[in-house]
């Protein structure tokens, strides 16, 4: 693509001989090519962009400078190494890893192709990472012909999607800025600068114009800016007869219809001052649907965080009681295999009353960022309330699955003692009758009960099972003793 013959040859007219648009075409750059010369490079990559093809970075995580790349030509899409997509669904560092590139995805606007995805299990994480697109063999061999997707695992995807958006913390990512969108006047990239400023005269509650050349926006123009282009001596009579292609702003803020509000949030607001209360263009497969203001989409994101708030843990941010009894209904109801893991600080109480509710703040919130850390994000982690944690998962898991996290936790929690007291391996303090007694170091308590051997019929009962297994557990271990 950087050879010079090839530019003169790849053109938009030998394209139109075949009936293929630009937008349809995606030059691939593998980390395996080595790149010389990077600023050369950055321009052909700037000359084919300029003209709507799209980039891709094939292979990223299998080399060494992959977010160097990334960085440099700032592609439309990176493909996942299926180095890294094998065995996501185990792998805690793999997972760890597509999760960060889904945040670099959401703020970015690059879409994520996951490769090589070969077993349902994968398939699922990540979905529910939020990967866009996926490719392997489980979704289907390579053939000569276009096959279409076998209905049954489209419909297993559409499964995977409705239960990841299902729960009300999940509401501000999952509502695509369609829901905002609004119908707005356009004009035609050769429509004359001074029949655009006649528009805005008639109608001063326009803030702008989204200028449109088959179907597909090309740029806006904002009635303040183009007024200030208008302005000073000769502004007027020098731009008055030019088309508005002339004067539109072409570096604008354009996003799916489908892009979550969170993240039309995100990029909107990392926009430079002068862009930054533009309103947004919206698209349907390129198509110009719409566009949305700053104002709509403030307002919206506000709404949704406040409802969501109203549900939620103060401290840890985590969903709080009505939605962890929602949720523990919903698995009982909908007969699904699961597993609700119980957490419950050891002597949390004595710690409080030596160290402070500050200290005791910190070390609920150490626990509840540990728990999103370790646990994959498709499951549910809640907070019930003081130092208590429940973890749902839509599996069975085998004993001993959560010791690491009490390891984790337990071994980092002594941050927050002084020297002293961990040399002792005990503080002193009174019991809830008054009376002085020594406890030991907080320590991490975790019972797990499902419906593999047990079944369940509502959520108290299920509740009910964990406090008791809770209590056997707690007596077994002999926390405290008298000084």
């Amino acid at each position: 693509m950087h050879d010079t013959n090839f530019k003169k040859g790849f053109t938009k007219d030998f394209l139109t001989q075949y009936k293929i648009t630009p937008n349809n075409v995606i030059f691939e750059i593998t980390e395996r090519n080595v790149i010389t010369d990077m600023t050369g490079f950055r321009t052909t990559i700037n000359h084919y962009k300029s003209q709507d093809y799209k980039i891709a970075i094939d292979d990223a995580g299998a080399g060494y400078s992959g977010l160097n790349l990334i960085s440099d030509i700032k592609p439309n899409y990176i493909k996942l190494d299926m180095n890294l997509v094998h065995g996501v669904d185990t792998d805690n560092l793999k997972f760890a890893l597509v999760k960060g590139m889904v945040e670099l995805s959401k703020v970015s606007n690059i879409f994520l192709i996951a490769e090589g995805i070969e077993t349902e299990e994968e398939l699922v994480t990540l979905v529910n990472l939020g990967v866009q697109y996926g490719q392997g063999y489980f979704i289907q061999k390579p053939d000569a012909e276009v096959i279409e997707i076998r209905q049954e695992l489209l419909e297993s995807i559409r499964e995977i999607n409705l239960k990841k958006n299902d729960t009300p913390q999940s509401i501000i990512s999952n509502t695509s800025i369609k829901n905002l969108c609004t119908i707005s006047d356009t004009v035609s990239s050769n429509e004359m600068t001074l029949n655009v400023y006649d528009i805005f005269k008639q109608n001063i509650d326009c803030i702008g114009l989204c200028v449109v050349e088959n179907e597909k926006p090309v740029g806006i123009v904002t009635q303040e800016k183009l007024a200030l282009k208008l302005s000073g001596y000769y502004g007027f009579t020098l731009n008055q007869n030019k088309t508005i292609s002339n004067l539109m702003d072409k570096d604008f803020l354009s996003v799916d219809y489908r892009t979550p509000i969170n993240v039309v949030s995100s990029l909107a607001m990392s926009r430079t001052n002068d862009k930054l209360y533009d309103f947004i263009v919206v698209t349907e497969e390129d198509k110009y649907i719409g566009t949305v203001t700053i104002k709509d989409l403030l307002q919206k994101t506000t709404e949704i965080e406040v409802s969501a708030a109203k549900h939620q843990n103060p401290l840890s941010g985590l969903p709080g009681n009505i939605l962890i009894e929602q949720r523990l209904s919903k698995c009982i109801n909908d007969k699904i295999n699961y597993s609700v893991a119980y957490f419950d600080i050891d002597n949390f109480k004595a710690y409080n009353d030596v160290y402070g509710f500050e200290n005791g703040d910190i070390v609920i919130k150490l626990l509840a960022d540990i728990l999103k850390s370790q646990i994959q994000e498709d499951q549910f982690i809640g907070h019930i309330g003081g130092d208590d944690f429940v973890i749902i998962m839509d599996k069975y898991v085998p004993e001993g699955y959560f010791v690491e996290i009490a390891k984790t936790f337990e071994l980092e929690v002594l941050n927050f003692y002084n020297k002293a007291d961990i040399q002792k391996g005990y503080i002193i303090t009174a019991n809830r009758h008054g009376e002085i007694e020594s406890f030991p170091l907080i320590t991490l308590t975790c019972v797990v009960a499902d419906n593999q051997t047990q079944t369940y019929s509502n959520a108290f009962e299920l509740t009910e099972a964990l406090a008791g297994l809770k209590k056997e557990a707690k007596q077994k271990r002999d926390f405290r003793y008298k000084k």
